[in-house]
């Protein structure tokens, strides 16, 4: 594994990096650069650099007239606030009028720790998800998010982006073969007895999972679905086909997520065993991250088990 950092500290690296090459780029935020991680950019260019204050409403408001303008604005905030505070002006003022808008949702799931149940937004991907035209995207490194920021800034439409506050190992600069693009899943290992389909931290986590799933004699494939919505249904079609059985694991409710939009596809693609996990629809608590992610099974080991539960209803 490479660097140990925070997905939030990387798109910070990666949009001030970006308003170097690109004059259009603009960022704004809720008062939170310190944590979101655009102080940096509002450093570099304070001209294109927008602190709205505590008022995430207006501030999508502002995103999508910039926008209507020919900016490109990066909309920067905490996902409990800018998928669920400012849910109706992303609905309405980004999305329905399918503006160049990218809504940057920071501090998502649980790995947020002590901040609690009130900031441990997970049910981010569901709202982001059920939005048409919204392209929904949630990279698991740093490597990942830098490559992310830059193709999210290419893509012409609105797009949520989540980002960590937990430092996390990075993975995906040591893949053979490994190549980033909006809409394509990455395989990580390959594996013919279950596929372990993840999305942000819980990759690193399957990883870890299907190490140990080897010394059972257990060969899991390894899925990185950094693009929740467009779902990529080839390589979920192709992992069902191939090995027979499906966990999803996420850092998110598991009603509406990633796990729910694999089952529903493949219910009607390809029937086989789908086991979510994930959180058990209830809100998070406070406390340090990891152990806060290990109360709600969150692991290595709770993806190991529900790998052994899916192979168990192959038969």
């Amino acid at each position: 594994m490479g660097e140990k950092l925070a997905t939030r500290s990387a798109y910070g690296e990666a949009v001030t990096a970006l308003g170097a090459r690109d004059p259009g780029i603009v960022v704004l935020d809720a008062d939170l650069s310190s944590a979101t991680m655009t102080r940096q950019f509002s450093q570099v260019y304070p001209e294109r650099f927008f602190n709205m204050g505590i008022a995430e409403c207006n501030m999508m408001g502002v995103a999508a007239g910039l926008a209507a303008c020919g900016k490109k604005p990066f909309a920067s905030t905490f996902a409990m606030f800018a998928a669920g505070r400012a849910f109706e002006q992303v609905r309405n003022s980004i999305a329905y009028p399918r503006l160049n808008v990218k809504v940057v949702g920071s501090h998502g799931g649980l790995s947020v720790g002590e901040d609690g149940a009130t900031h441990q937004c997970c049910e981010d991907f569901a709202l982001m998800r059920a939005v048409p035209n919204m392209l929904v995207c949630c990279p698991c490194d740093g490597h990942e998010m830098r490559l992310a920021v830059e193709a999210l800034a290419a893509y012409d439409g609105p797009a949520y982006l989540r980002l960590g506050r937990l430092a996390v190992e990075t993975v995906t600069d040591s893949i053979p073969g490994y190549q980033f693009k909006l809409g394509e899943g990455a395989v990580l290992r390959d594996g013919a007895d279950v596929t372990l389909v993840a999305v942000g931290l819980m990759v690193q986590m399957a990883l870890q999972a299907a190490e140990t799933l080897a010394g059972e004699g257990i060969d899991a494939r390894v899925i990185d679905m950094h693009t929740l919505k467009p779902l990529d249904e080839g390589l979920i079609l192709k992992a069902a086909r191939e090995t027979g059985a499906i966990v999803t694991t996420e850092e998110h409710n598991i009603i509406g997520g990633l796990g729910e939009a694999v089952a529903g596809y493949l219910g009607g693609a390809c029937p086989v065993p789908v086991v979510r996990h994930g959180v058990e629809d209830c809100f998070g608590r406070s406390g340090k991250a990891a152990q806060v992610l290990a109360h709600y099974g969150l692991t290595p080991e709770g993806i190991a088990a529900a790998a052994r539960r899916a192979a168990a209803l192959k038969k």
